[in-house]
């Protein structure tokens, strides 16, 4: 079992000890996970519900969840969580679907340069997945899910070994690690190890407009077979809004990030900030990951991280998976504006004050404030 490895090897490695779990996981009820399998042809066994904000996941969180929780951060670690999407929304297919999450991306690349000298050659020549791994994202990848897509590249051993790469636990490759380690996460602050801004490592925390995040989640699961959600933003708005996606409830994600955002090893960013003055923001990161450039430097890395300059960037562009499959072919032609305030083309009419109404009614007697969010708190 993969749990009693991980014990013997934090009791092995150090005098750590392991925490139970504190919250109850929950199936979904019937009625509306037999809806939400219909939606979401990616998951084959169904959703949960985690303690009593109710962090909705697949099915797979379940084997991993005590597993994250007492995951060994270490002093030299550097950390970036956002809640899913809080990134760019950007101008061709593929980066709609993947570097939509353009914030995070973003922010990885800009992290990962700053703590490695500068380092394009080694940056160009490894991708970011591999330089920056998600730590959860094998617990969504089903395991039939998985066999399809073994199946479908069984011609080459290659891309086989790829598909198995992508659905392996990210927590053994970081506990097997000697190096320094890069961490992206989407979990929130209350499902990761308690002491995680207590040993020395640095968290950056990113958040960004709910609408642009609903609007750039939505086609994420679109394009991702992974999720492979067939309806329309409607129906998906319903489903965000009520807290039956993937790492919601949003606001209780950005509350517990905001809530910390005091704390001497944690960044808080807003993404429209890094969209409106980025080279302010870059200096903000080096600051606070303890690091100084020159001008010409700075300049330099500014441009390396230019949308142009970053769709072209197979290093981040994680184009492999669209050679494995993973990537939808039939959601290839959509191009999203590359700007934040992209949700208007969606959240039209009723829609757009139901949502309204949603985030006033969350931002009420809460000291949030998004940067150029119009409306009225």
């Amino acid at each position: 079992m993969d749990e009693e490895l991980v014990k013997d090897a934090f009791h092995n490695n150090n005098d750590v000890e392991w925490l139970k779990f504190p919250f109850q996981i929950n199936d979904l009820d019937d009625k509306t996970n037999e809806e939400l399998l219909n939606h979401f042809t990616g998951e084959r066994t169904g959703f949960v519900q985690v303690g009593p904000k109710k962090w909705f996941f697949p099915s797979g969180y379940r084997k991993n969840a005590e597993i994250y929780y007492n995951f060994q951060a270490r002093p030299s670690d550097v950390w970036v969580i956002t809640f899913p999407r809080s990134g760019l929304s950007d101008n061709n297919w593929f980066f709609d679907g993947l570097l939509n999450d353009l914030g995070t991306t973003w922010t990885q690349e800009l992290v990962w340069l700053l703590s490695n000298n500068l380092d394009y050659e080694r940056a160009f020549q490894t991708p970011l997945d591999a330089r920056f791994p998600f730590l959860e994202f094998s617990s969504f990848v089903h395991p039939l899910v998985k066999e399809e897509f073994l199946q479908e590249n069984s011609h080459s051993r290659e891309k086989s070994l790829l598909v198995e790469e992508i659905a392996s636990p990210a927590w053994k490759t970081f506990m097997q690690s000697s190096d320094r380690r890069f961490i992206k996460t989407h979990l929130p602050f209350s499902l990761l190890p308690p002491n995680l801004l207590k040993v020395g490592c640095k968290v950056v925390y990113l958040a960004r407009n709910p609408k642009d995040v609903a609007v750039s989640f939505y086609h994420l699961n679109r394009l991702f077979r992974t999720q492979g959600y067939t309806g329309n933003f409607p129906q998906y708005w319903h489903y965000f809004k009520n807290n039956l996606q993937p790492w919601t409830p949003y606001w209780s994600h950005i509350h517990e990030g905001w809530t910390r955002r005091h704390e001497d090893n944690l960044l808080f960013m807003f993404y429209e900030d890094m969209t409106a003055d980025l080279n302010a923001c870059i200096l903000r990161l080096s600051h606070f990951l303890g690091v100084k450039y020159t001008q010409t430097q700075y300049q330099t890395l500014q441009e390396h991280l230019k949308i142009d300059n970053f769709r072209n960037n197979k290093s981040v562009n994680l184009t492999g998976l669209k050679e494995l499959g993973v990537i939808r072919s039939d959601e290839e032609d959509f191009v999203r504006k590359g700007r934040s305030g992209g949700w208007r083309d969606y959240f039209t009419g009723d829609l757009n004050e139901d949502a309204d109404q949603w985030i006033q009614h969350n931002l009420k007697n809460t000291d949030i404030r998004f940067p150029k969010l119009e409306i009225f708190y």
